[in-house]
């Protein structure tokens, strides 16, 4: 069972309740931050990296001057603007470039040299406990983040093989990285920040996700949150309404805020936090029809 932890903005708590799932998970699993573009699930669970693989694609570079026609094919067949011509020149921006390799194939001339431009790195390794780990995280400045999840994906294939479950931390919101990831898992389970922002990001992941035809699932984080009357209870009307699975909430805590500040997991607080995740971490597993309780 392959879970992706999703929400529909940055900071509704994925990462943390991530990480807290990891502490109490009932079965054999493999973690995987596919956040490439801000990763932090490292920062909770200190994994011992054991390979790095750099993620790379081939892009033209440069263009021989002597053997260019300029009849400007490349120009015309690149639909990203990654292709100029000023003046006598065809001009190359290799960072807008997508790497589908049409340019390559209508230059009659050849004039086209190949290179290597790098989207981010992939880290494999093992948490202390022995759960293996995977993470990507693209270069900076870099825009293209699904052949680095592809890459990562892949390298996840292998090293779940021996592992029931995976959990991955997924990239927030609904963007590109997003369904990539979600396209890759068996089901969908998002936590929700019950504000009215938080709400309305809520409405739009979950549009998203229920087109590609998977369960999901309701996390509320910081649920009771002073001076926020009526939150929780929009997100288990919506849940309810949509018949969607409304698994628990993990409670506002400003104790719960300086433990994660200090890179604690809230599973490690104390043993009634111990017992809140480990119940969710059964009941998840319950409603993605996996196993009964215990």
């Amino acid at each position: 069972m392959r879970i992706a932890i999703a929400s529909g903005k940055g900071g509704a708590g994925k990462t943390t309740l991530t990480a807290s799932l990891h502490r109490v998970w009932p079965r054999s699993h493999v973690l995987a931050d596919t956040d490439v573009e801000a990763p932090n699930l490292h920062l909770f669970l200190h994994p011992q990296v054991e390979h790095t693989e750099v993620v790379s694609i081939v892009v033209p570079m440069a263009v021989e001057a002597a053997a260019c026609t300029l009849c400007g094919k490349c120009r015309s067949i690149c639909h990203f603007g990654a292709i100029a011509r000023f003046g006598q020149k065809m001009t190359l921006f290799p960072d807008m470039c997508h790497a589908c390799g049409g340019c390559f194939s209508v230059c009659g001339s050849n004039a086209l040299v190949k290179g290597q431009r790098t989207l981010g790195t992939i880290e494999l390794g093992h948490l202390a406990d022995g759960t293996s780990y995977v993470s990507g995280t693209t270069r900076i400045g870099e825009v293209m983040t699904p052949p680095v999840l592809r890459r990562l994906l892949a390298e996840l294939d292998t090293m779940a093989e021996n592992s029931t479950d995976v959990l991955l931390d997924s990239p927030p919101g609904v963007s590109c990285p997003a369904v990539t990831v979600a396209r890759n898992v068996n089901a969908v389970l998002l936590v929700v920040d019950p504000t009215p922002f938080g709400m309305a990001d809520f409405r739009i992941a979950w549009e998203a996700f229920r087109t590609l035809g998977l369960p999901l699932a309701v996390i509320i984080n910081r649920a009771d949150m002073p001076g926020n009357t009526g939150g929780d209870a929009a997100v288990a009307a919506f849940c309810q309404d949509h018949a969607l699975p409304l698994i628990g909430a993990v409670p506002f805590s400003r104790e719960a805020a300086k433990w994660v500040a200090q890179g604690g997991l809230i599973a490690d607080m104390g043993p009634q936090w111990h017992t809140l995740f480990a119940r969710m971490a059964n009941d998840i597993l319950f409603t993605f029809g996996e196993m009964g309780h215990a």
